[in-house]
């Protein structure tokens, strides 16, 4: 069963802009994953502060845990936990009823 994911950024002040790179990258790198169906970036503004948020999905359980493993992966989670106010959220998602892809 596909695997899609929903994950939320919380910028710390002035560290928007490093953060935008950094997620950019990870699209960039992630799309080339053999299991990745869809990894798309989005910004919202709330009261002046961006927030940013990844809607990924994945063939299956497999890919996302290959995903994870991957090189690009865990440098990103290196490299952007200082950059963030609050904890990356991260939600799972089980298909229930889904009409066409997402």
């Amino acid at each position: 069963m596909a695997s899609l994911v929903v994950v939320r950024f919380f910028p710390k002040d002035g560290s928007a802009e490093a953060v935008e790179r950094i997620l950019r990258g990870m699209v960039r790198d992630t799309r080339l994953e053999p299991g990745c169906e869809r990894y798309d970036l989005f910004q919202s503004s709330v009261a002046d502060k961006r927030i940013y948020v990844l809607l990924e999905r994945y063939r299956d359980t497999a890919a996302l845990d290959a995903h994870r493993a991957s090189k690009h992966y865990i440098d990103y989670r290196a490299n952007i936990m200082p950059l963030l106010a609050q904890p990356i959220e991260v939600t799972i998602l089980e298909n229930l009823d889904v009409r066409g892809p997402l």
